[in-house]
């Protein structure tokens, strides 16, 4: 399977094109690519366009990898647009009927109700907009729903929405687009807030920016240990002959993280698409919100029984972890020590990006992101996965106040002008706080459910083996040739990491 004749991808905004075009710096984890003559060409600026087999195999490539982005707006209509929307409900036929007067006719629905307390008021907004209504007798939870609507879908595609979502009208039509990739099993939308009279507040003014839905402004390939971890589906369109059995029914929450890495390990992409949005109904009542954030921290252990591997609450490279120890100690060697670390990790790169040009220029860079990754990674272990053990560590060490507050300003700081919100510092920094507080014991009460810290742990990573690691297609090795191992990136699975290496 090959991307078609016409679709066009760009580079990644983190993608940086060294040496005149002949090489490249991207991805997750990042790597270094360098172009042969033959693949030079097909890069114009930093868009490809695929019109043969060369440009099809290296845009597929440049895509995996996550150095390039398809142009969604410039890829063709879909040439079988036929969908089936399924809802899963309970008790909101107020949301029920914005949401299926926002679709409109035309459009086939499929209304589960999960065993409703007044199951005849969800029946009658059904029925108002024609949609087929499935009554559940048990109420399964949002995985058990959306796979008894599953199985009645006969379309190609298939669209899940939570009850509380209004749909723009443009936004299944335009991810619809990204299956011209014959390997993409998913694409989502930006979860936007919805403006309603109660979202004025300042919690809601808080979930307007920081909503634990919304993956931010930028389109990418949806993948464990990238910025883009996972996506939710309170608004998903998906190929039909990828989701096989569908959701997890056993799982009450994290179900859909779950379905997002088992189709990332059967070989499926998933795409985030910001360009589109869908508008969902945030809570923003203190008690309700609080509790929410805290149901989402109980997902944790049962991912980690299902994906041990993805769901480390951090991921750092050896040097990064050294880096964050000799600061956490706070000794007057502490700041000569941590420059030493960066000054062997900045040369160990520039080995490996030997033959560029500029290249301890450029893993200064690399190590200075890299950095900046692994302290905002122990910044939210502080403040956030770790805060239980943070409170008992103040209470009898001066060191580990320094640290917690240091962590908390910052973070409150950088967040704060990043966001632009409508909200004073105070009250932004108190839902910040609240926010990882109630993540956080969410984690730990599913970890202590569980008997199990696999949730909590972080992973250091290091460069696999030359045995272990994946060789390109051979189509490929014409196009690119491998320098050195990839850079391990030190950005863990979480919304938002940052950093390199």
């Amino acid at each position: 399977m090959s991307l078609p004749h016409g679709f066009v991808v760009e580079l990644d905004r983190h993608t940086r094109v060294i040496d005149g075009g002949r090489a490249l710096v991207g991805g997750f984890p990042t790597r270094l690519l360098r172009l042969t003559p033959r693949a030079r060409p097909l890069l114009n600026g930093r868009t490809l366009h695929v019109n043969d087999a060369a440009s099809a195999t290296l845009a597929d490539r440049l895509v995996e990898i996550g150095m390039a982005n398809p142009v969604v707006e410039s890829l063709p209509p879909h040439p079988d647009p036929r969908w089936t929307v399924v809802v899963p409900v309970r008790d909101r036929p107020r949301q029920l009927d914005r949401l299926l007067a926002g679709i409109g006719s035309g459009t086939s629905v499929i209304v589960v109700d999960d065993a409703s307390q007044r199951p005849e008021a969800v029946a009658a907004v059904a029925t108002r907009h024609g949609a087929r209504l499935v009554s559940l007798l048990t109420n399964l939870g949002p995985a058990g729903a959306r796979n008894a609507g599953l199985r009645l879908v006969t379309t190609p595609y298939v669209v899940f929405v939570d009850s509380d979502v209004v749909l723009a009208p443009d936004t299944v039509p335009t991810l619809l687009r990204h299956f011209a990739d014959p390997r993409v099993a998913m694409a989502v939308p930006r979860i936007t807030a919805l403006p309603t009279e109660a979202s004025s507040n300042w919690l809601g003014r808080y979930e307007d920016v920081r909503s634990s839905l919304d993956l931010g402004v930028h389109p990418a390939a949806v993948r464990p240990g990238s910025p883009v971890s996972w996506a939710s589906t309170a608004c998903v369109v998906a190929r039909m002959d990828a989701l096989k059995e569908g959701f997890d029914e056993t799982m009450r929450v994290g179900e859909d993280v779950d379905l997002c890495w088992r189709l990332i390990e059967n070989g499926w992409r998933v795409r985030y698409e910001p360009g589109v949005g869908a508008a969902h109904e945030h809570r923003v009542h203190l008690g309700d919100w609080f509790l929410r954030k805290a149901v989402y921290g109980t997902g944790a252990h049962p991912l980690a029984q299902r994906h041990p591997q993805f769901i480390a609450p951090a991921v750092l490279a050896p040097w990064s972890s050294a880096l964050i120890v000799v600061l956490l100690a706070q000794r007057r060697w502490s700041v000569p020590v941590a420059g030493s670390v960066l000054g062997l990790t900045a040369l160990q790169i520039a080995r490996k990006l030997d033959g560029t040009e500029h290249p301890h220029r450029l893993a200064l860079r690399l190590t200075a992101n890299g950095a900046l990754g692994a302290l905002a990674q122990a910044s939210a272990l502080l403040t956030r996965h770790w805060w239980p053990l943070t409170a008992l560590g103040c209470s009898v060490s001066s060191r580990v106040r320094r640290a917690a507050a240091a962590a908390a300003l910052a973070d409150i700081v950088v967040n704060y002008r990043i966001d632009h919100v409508s909200l004073d510092p105070v009250r932004y920094g108190l839902a910040r706080r609240l926010d990882d507080m109630a993540y956080g014991a969410g984690v730990w009460f599913s970890a202590a459910k569980g008997r199990s810290i696999t949730a909590l742990r972080p992973r250091i990573t290091r460069n696999p083996k030359p045995s272990e690691r994946q060789s390109p297609p051979p189509g490929l090795r014409r196009l690119t040739e491998r320098a050195g191992q990839a850079l391990r990136a030190a950005a863990g699975p979480v919304r938002r990491a940052g950093g390199i290496l």
